[in-house]
């Protein structure tokens, strides 16, 4: 029976980028219109699937959202175990793979709830403590504070890393594009990179806190970042600034989902040339 082909692989990922692109469009404009006391809420990607869901055709809508995201996932998966990206194996290309792994993981997670709500499995208001629950159930573990504060500090590191990404600009480098239209999508993906890091690095500052008091009431999730930023000094500008920076990165992953060089590996191919190997170790 005939596996994942190229272009099979290539239409998730493109799928996916598409679905993400569109949660944090809507993320990102929810939270901006709260900034600026027009309505709105600064919620994370589930609220925002979830309001969705609410308006019309919801429940087809958010089952299409649900098809992305798993698409997003399979190719966050397959890229990261065949390195079909070329980051290679040194210390900083396989801590990359594992990101794009994790992100695959919490694709998934999103891609059930959205599933559920399109099947009338999970209508009732999520109470957006599902990073809690997993944080107790781990601080409740041997070692389980440092462990804690090791995947905050992953996350935070991360966070550093799609600063580091705004800060050289090379977010445009895998897409395809000439120069004149890198020209101002070169500045909006910038601009999203650098609001997503902001975000990484409060969400991580909250799980070390919590590993730090084993409490896992301490942790809070994008809409804890964002109820952070707007309880600061200027907090709605804040607010507002990174809003819009994640409404910017849903709009550049958009662009990916038609732009980006997809390099995807053929399966039956990797099945082939493994299996030739293991042959003849044996």
């Amino acid at each position: 029976m005939k596996r994942l082909g190229r272009n099979t692989i290539e239409r998730f990922a493109r799928m996916g980028f598409g679905a993400r692109g569109i949660v944090y469009c809507i993320v990102g404009g929810l939270a901006l219109l709260a900034a600026l006391g027009q309505g709105g809420r600064a919620g994370d990607s589930e609220s925002a699937i979830r309001w969705v869901f609410l308006g019309p055709f919801g429940a087809i809508l958010v089952g299409l959202i649900a098809l992305g995201l798993f698409g997003f996932a399979t190719w966050r998966f397959v890229e990261s175990i065949t390195d079909a990206d070329r980051h290679g194996t040194s210390a900083k290309g396989l801590a990359v793979r594992l990101a794009h792994f994790g992100s695959g993981i919490v694709a998934v997670g999103l891609g059930i709830t959205a599933a559920s709500l399109a099947l009338g499995l999970g209508r009732r208001a999520g109470g957006g403590d599902g990073l809690q629950d997993w944080t107790a159930w781990l601080l409740a573990k041997p070692f389980g504070p440092w462990l804690v504060g090791l995947i905050g500090l992953g996350i935070i590191g991360g966070g550093i890393a799609f600063l580091v990404k705004a800060w050289k600009g090379d977010v445009t480098d895998r897409l395809a594009l000439d120069e004149a239209h890198c020209r101002w999508v070169k500045p909006l993906g910038q601009f999203g990179y650098a609001a997503r890091g902001i975000a990484f690095v409060i969400i991580g500052s909250f799980v070390m806190v919590a590993a730090w008091y084993q409490a896992s009431s301490e942790v809070k999730g994008l809409a804890g970042a964002f109820s952070a930023l707007r309880s600061q000094t200027y907090g709605a500008a804040l607010l507002g600034i990174v809003a819009a920076g994640h409404l910017a990165f849903g709009v550049f992953g958009l662009i990916q989902a038609w732009y980006r060089r997809i390099d995807a590996p053929d399966l039956d191919e990797t099945d082939d040339a493994v299996r030739r190997a293991v042959q003849s170790l044996t």
